[in-house]
């Protein structure tokens, strides 16, 4: 028997084996990744966007609550940002409707990484120097500059709709 044929048997048997020693759990977990795997590569992340909105309000809410409106007010915007339009809720109530200049945005979302791993993993402050993770919800902004943050149920879309007996209205 050649050498190659013998390595070749070897490799061979040393997979089976491993194969046959894993779970059914291991090996569901296994076939799961290359299914994401494939559908991954058959439509990958798209690296042609040129303006993110989500960016957009996370810098103009860091002048805003920080007290910079007017850094916020000339924050570059790409050349048309869509109108979104949103119902905020709560228990079921409609507690006020709003026209969204761009988009809604977590308050979770984040310019820079929260944590630093290098030689040693760290925490990092957010651009305002504080620590820890805000309070859940969202926000936006309204054509008129309103800034408005919110942490209940909420609809939002890109074709206006009026839902009536609000309790609060936009200005």
């Amino acid at each position: 028997m050649s050498k190659n044929l013998l390595k070749m048997l070897v490799i061979t048997s040393a997979s089976l084996l491993l194969t046959s020693c894993l779970s059914a759990t291991e090996k569901d977990v296994n076939r799961t990744k290359n299914a994401g795997d494939k559908l991954v590569n058959n439509q990958p992340t798209p690296t042609d966007i040129d303006y993110s909105l989500e960016r957009y309000n996370l810098i103009r809410r860091a002048y805003w609550v920080n007290g910079e409106k007017e850094k916020a007010r000339n924050v570059r915007r790409p050349a048309e940002v869509p109108m979104g339009y949103c119902v905020l809720l709560s228990y079921g109530k409609v507690v006020g409707q709003f026209n969204v200049d761009g988009k809604i945005t977590s308050l979770n979302s984040y310019l820079t990484a929260s944590t630093y791993y290098g030689s040693d993993s760290k925490e990092l402050p957010d651009i305002d120097g504080s620590y820890g993770e805000n309070d859940s919800g969202v926000f936006f902004f309204t054509p008129q500059w309103q800034y408005i943050e919110w942490n209940g149920e909420y609809i939002y879309s890109d074709t206006p709709f009026k839902v009536s007996d609000t309790i609060l209205e936009d200005f």
